[in-house]
């Protein structure tokens, strides 16, 4: 979330990435599967996902596993599956619109 769907104004809630926003809509309007993955708990993480509900994106699961997954393999790991991961720490970081963190690669 922070740094990837929005600046990293942590704990707050910095500007929009719309270009990845509207990227992840399309796809689950496709029926792509979205899973928020991130660090934030509590009260921040329900923030984060209403924020991005007011941009009208919605999540297939939130810091889990679909229940798709968890059925088809019989658990649900710590780890979450997923077929394509975008992250603001990722190596090519253009494709998503995401300028957010700047470490050398």
């Amino acid at each position: 979330f922070d740094g990837t769907l929005c600046e990293s104004q942590w704990p707050g809630i910095g500007a929009p990435n719309v270009k990845l926003i509207e990227h992840l809509i399309r796809g689950r309007e496709a029926g792509d599967k979205v899973i928020l993955w991130t660090c934030r708990i509590g009260e921040r993480l329900q923030e984060a996902v209403d924020w991005c509900k007011g941009y009208g994106l919605e999540f297939d699961a939130v810091n889990d596993n679909i229940p798709e997954n968890i059925e088809k393999y019989g658990n649900n790991t710590r780890k979450i599956y997923a077929s394509c991961y975008i992250d603001d720490l990722a190596a090519d970081k253009r494709e998503f619109g995401i300028p957010y963190h700047s470490l050398p690669f």
